[in-house]
C-alpha cells in the first residue's frame, strides 16, 4: 500500500503567507504541515508516500528529502502546470501499482485510517471517500450515501430545497490503480467532478466513511489560525505538537508565558512581556512590554517595546514597530515593516 499527498497547490487563499512558503510546509505549532499528514500514513503503517508537487516544488524536496529523517520513503511526481486533484494522481501513475491513500494536502484530522482501510477492503470498493457532516449543507458540494454508507450521487452546492444530506468530501480517499483507466492523462481533471461520477456511471463500487473525528481545512488565514487554537486548546493531539520549549526559569521575573502557549527555545522575551494562548517559531525577539495574544508568530520576528498582537498571523522576518498595535484579523506577510505607534 502506498500513499499519495497532493501538495502542489498555490495556497492562493492563504496569502500572503503563501508568497514565498509552499502551504504544504507552512508552520503549523512549529512544524511544517506536511509532518502531520506523513504522521497519519504512518499510522496505517504507510511507509511509500508519493509528493504530488507543482508550486514551489524545489523548497519541499529540500526539506523533506528522502523522507528518512521522518520514517517514511517519499518520491516526487512535479508538475509542469497544474492539473488538478485527479490530474495530479493520474501523474504520478508510474508509482501507482497498489491500493493507494490519498490525502488533499491542506486537511488536518485525527481520522482513524487503519479504519478506512479496513471498509475499503471489506467492501470490496474501487474508491472509498472519507466524508465530514457540516453546518451548512448548501454552501458546500454535498455526497449523497445509502444507509451502508454506498456512495450514491454528488450533489454541487444545492438550494436549501434540495439538500438531503449534510456531508461533504473530507480530502481523503483509499484508491484502486484500476481507477487510473478512467483518468485522462496530461491535462487538468478532478476527482470531485470527474472520477467519482463516473466511477458512479460505470457501477464501480464507490463506499464512504464518515468521520466523528476532528478535521480542518487549513486554507486560509482565519482556519490556519482556528487550528493554532484547537491545538493550543488540546482539541487535536499530534507528537508533532511540542510542548512550550522556552526555559521559564530564564524569564525576567515581570514576564509570562501562559501553560497554554508553544514558545521555542530561541526566543528572546524582555520585561515586561505577556504571551497568551499563541505560538511563537524560534529566532523572535520580544522587546519590554509587548504583548502578544491569540496569535501565531512565525520565525524571525522582531515585536519592539510596547507592541500589542491580538488575533493575528505574522509572517517570516517582520519588524513590528515600537508601540503598535496588530488587531484581530490582521495577516502580515514576510518581511512586513509597521513602523512605530502605527495600527493595522
Amino acid at each position: 500500500m502506498k500513499g499519495l499527498i497532493l501538495a502542489g497547490g498555490k495556497g492562493t487563499r492563504l496569502r500572503p503567507l503563501t508568497l514565498n512558503t509552499p502551504k504544504p510546509i507552512v508552520p503549523v505549532a512549529n512544524a511544517p504541515f506536511l509532518l502531520y499528514q506523513l504522521d497519519l500514513m504512518l499510522s496505517a503503517q504507510i511507509h511509500e508516500v508519493i509528493l504530488s508537487l507543482s508550486y514551489q516544488p524545489r523548497k519541499i524536496e529540500d526539506l523533506l528529502k528522502d523522507g528518512s529523517d521522518y520514517g517514511v520513503s517519499l518520491r516526487y511526481a512535479v508538475e509542469g502546470t497544474p492539473l488538478g486533484t485527479g490530474g495530479a494522481f493520474k501523474n504520478a501513475e508510474e508509482h501507482i501499482d497498489s491500493t493507494t491513500v490519498v490525502f488533499n494536502g491542506d486537511v488536518l484530522t485525527a481520522v482513524d485510517l487503519p479504519a478506512v482501510i479496513r471498509r475499503h477492503r471489506e467492501c470490496g470498493a474501487v474508491a472509498t471517500l472519507v466524508l465530514t457532516p457540516v453546518d451548512n449543507p448548501s454552501a458546500y458540494g454535498l455526497v449523497e450515501t445509502a444507509p451502508d454508507g454506498t456512495v450514491r450521487r454528488f450533489l454541487e452546492k444545492p438550494g436549501p430545497d434540495e439538500v438531503t444530506c449534510n456531508t461533504i468530501n473530507a480530502g481523503l480517499y483509499v484508491l484502486e490503480p484500476s481507477v487510473l483507466r478512467y483518468m485522462p492523462k496530461d491535462e487538468p481533471y478532478s476527482f470531485e467532478r470527474g472520477l467519482f461520477p463516473t466511477l458512479l456511471e460505470k457501477k464501480e463500487r464507490v463506499v464512504s466513511v464518515t468521520l466523528d473525528k476532528y478535521w480542518i481545512d487549513i486554507g486560509t488565514p482565519k482556519k490556519y489560525l482556528e487550528v493554532h487554537h484547537d491545538i493550543l486548546a488540546g482539541k487535536f493531539l499530534s507528537k508533532r505538537v511540542p510542548a512550550s520549549a522556552f526555559d521559564h526559569a530564564a524569564l525576567p521575573a515581570d514576564a509570562s508565558i501562559d501553560a497554554r502557549s508553544i514558545v521555542d527555545v530561541d526566543v528572546t522575551i524582555r520585561s515586561g512581556v505577556r504571551i497568551e494562548n499563541s505560538v511563537i517559531g524560534k529566532n523572535c525577539k520580544i522587546e519590554e512590554g509587548a504583548h502578544i495574544i491569540d496569535s501565531v508568530i512565525w520565525p524571525g520576528n522582531t515585536l519592539d517595546a510596547g507592541s500589542r498582537v491580538e488575533g493575528a498571523i505574522l509572517g517570516r522576518g517582520c519588524y513590528v514597530g515600537r508601540s503598535v498595535s496588530v488587531r484581530p484579523g490582521a495577516v502580515l506577510g514576510d518581511k512586513t515593516v509597521a513602523t512605530d505607534f502605527s495600527q493595522l
